[in-house]
């Protein structure tokens, strides 16, 4: 999100990604949270288009300051501040899409370096590699699945469907 010459666009640096949202959190809200920080010049609610979950909130919105000090400030004093009972994360939205980007491709590059299934200069992986890693997923499945077999036989897998409605706050 630079332009030609090196400067990063103010209007990113004053984009806010809002996460970690509560389902009861409302887009008038988020807005009565984030308004006292500055001027909103827009707010992104995401919602679920298509599936089962259609029309409900999708746990993240994108805010729009005025310039990015009012953004900076409301990071630092949103960031971490419990609404409904969960801890909102707030991050510049440059900074979400930077670190999404850096941690889909470590984790790639380790789980190819971790089952030893980096092949010839290109970095794919040779047919053989690819079946070798198949096998050895399958395996891992499979074992994780006659343990679980073993507890329940065993009677060791027990589950508490008790709800502490004591516990829980109302938005």
């Amino acid at each position: 999100m630079q332009d030609p010459n090196g400067f990063i666009d103010e209007k990113v640096e004053s984009r806010l990604y809002i996460g970690n949202l509560d389902l009861r959190i409302t887009e008038a809200a988020l807005i009565k949270m984030f308004s006292p920080y500055g001027n909103i010049v827009s707010e992104d609610f995401l919602w679920h288009t298509r599936g089962p979950k259609r029309g409900e909130p999708r746990g993240f919105a994108f805010i729009q300051f005025s310039n990015k000090e009012e953004a900076k400030l409301a990071k630092e004093k949103m960031h971490g501040r419990l609404a409904c009972g969960r801890p909102l994360v707030v991050r510049l939205a440059s900074e979400k899409h930077l670190e999404e980007a850096a941690h889909n491709s470590s984790r790639a590059v380790g789980e190819m370096t971790k089952t030893g299934i980096v092949g010839g200069t290109s970095g794919q992986m040779s047919r053989s590699a690819k079946i070798a890693a198949i096998k050895n997923k399958l395996r891992t499945l499979e074992e994780e699945s006659s343990s679980m077999k073993k507890q329940k036989q065993a009677g060791t897998i027990s589950c508490n469907n008790r709800v502490d409605h004591t516990s829980v706050k109302r938005c």
